[in-house]
């Protein structure tokens, strides 16, 4: 079995303990995302833009994975407050457009009351990535 971990470089990824992602024989678990733009560690109020910025930082991590959005497979979104939610389906319908992920939408409480949604993936590699992997 191989093992990747993939970081966004937050510090909360260091003082918590955990991976943004990690790679493990072909699937990619990246973990719960939050809004913050973690080049300048600021939050914005809106919860479309916290959407946007959490997928961006998933692309990242999917994309250093040798994976991206059109490979998740498995999306949960965690939101404390369910009317923020029908905000977000256009953001989250053009995203996942072609992967047109098994998704569940729970409400809970997040870590900071700022924060208005946090997003879970599961990806498969892309073929390209497992072709280079296999490669003699």
């Amino acid at each position: 079995m191989t093992r990747r971990h993939i970081s966004s470089g937050s510090r909360f990824e260091a003082e918590i303990g955990y991976s943004r992602a990690v790679v493990v024989d072909g699937w990619v678990f990246v973990a719960g995302t939050t809004g913050y733009d973690y080049t300048t560690m600021t939050l914005p109020e809106a919860v479309e833009d916290q959407c946007a910025n959490a997928l961006a930082t998933i692309d990242r991590a999917l994309h250093e994975a040798g994976a991206s959005l059109d490979d998740v497979v498995r999306v949960r979104y965690i939101l404390p407050d369910p009317a923020d939610w029908p905000p977000c389906w256009p953001i989250v319908s053009r995203v996942f457009a072609r992967a047109r992920p098994a998704a569940t939408m729970i409400v809970a409480g997040l870590q900071d009351p700022a924060m208005r949604i946090e997003i879970e993936v599961t990806a498969r590699q892309g073929q390209l990535a497992r072709s280079f992997r296999h490669a003699p």
